[in-house]
């Protein structure tokens, strides 16, 4: 059932089969590796996962798109939620390069990592929407961690709380005098609802249903 509670921050999906152990065992290497590659520069492997974190949201709505054509259904609006995660997650890596551009090499390592991260997934998904949502929802779960340990830095003053991008005031409505806590603190709710949703598309299609209940029992 779709529960969405972006204010929920310790909201975990314990793993209950192997899918969902192998899309969480995806998540770590992913976390691990980017952690490794650019964990000094940007402080949190999760901001590099934002340049490939939008591909996921954009796969489900296309296939999803495809399979409500197939079987001439109501799609009831998810197309579009997906597509409009996609451009959450794309706002969120812009909002980190008016920060901080990265250079050429990284740029290029980011091409590369985009084009091989698609096509898995897209591969993935056609196997195992399933596990391709559930993935999805533990990449969000870790977005989520990372910003709240970022935040809790910068708020204590381990780091430098400088001023939020112009883009990332306009984007969020923050205040003109935002700071970086306070843009961290609009994408940690973005990835609170992000992973409600995958997790209750997962959980849908363990059950054998193509689109997640609402609370009450609406599809």
């Amino acid at each position: 059932m779709l529960m969405i509670d972006k204010g929920d921050f310790a909201r975990h999906h314990a793993p209950a089969s192997l899918a969902d152990r192998i899309a969480a065992g995806m998540v770590r290497v992913m976390e691990g590796a980017a952690t490794r590659l650019f964990g000094r520069r940007y402080g949190d492997g999760a901001v590099v996962l934002e340049t490939v974190a939008a591909v996921p949201a954009m796969v489900a709505a296309t296939l999803l798109h495809l399979k409500c054509l197939r079987r001439m259904m109501d799609d009831r609006g998810w197309v579009r939620a997906f597509m409009d995660e996609a451009e959450n997650q794309r706002a969120h890596l812009m909002a980190f390069v008016a920060l901080q551009q990265p250079g050429v090499g990284e740029r290029l390592f980011i091409a590369v990592a985009q084009g091989l991260f698609y096509n898995a997934f897209f591969l993935l998904h056609l196997i195992s929407p399933r596990t391709g949502h559930r993935l999805t929802g533990y990449l969000a779960e870790a977005a989520v961690r990372d910003y709240s340990r970022r935040i809790t830095r910068l708020t204590s003053g381990q780091e430098e709380n400088v001023p939020a991008p112009a883009f990332a005031v306009g984007y969020w409505n923050l205040p003109p005098d935002a700071r970086l806590s306070d843009m961290l603190l609009a994408m940690r709710e973005d990835e609170a609802i992000h992973r409600d949703i995958n997790h209750a598309f997962a959980d849908a299609l363990a059950a054998g249903r193509t689109l997640p209940e609402r609370e009450g029992g609406q599809l």
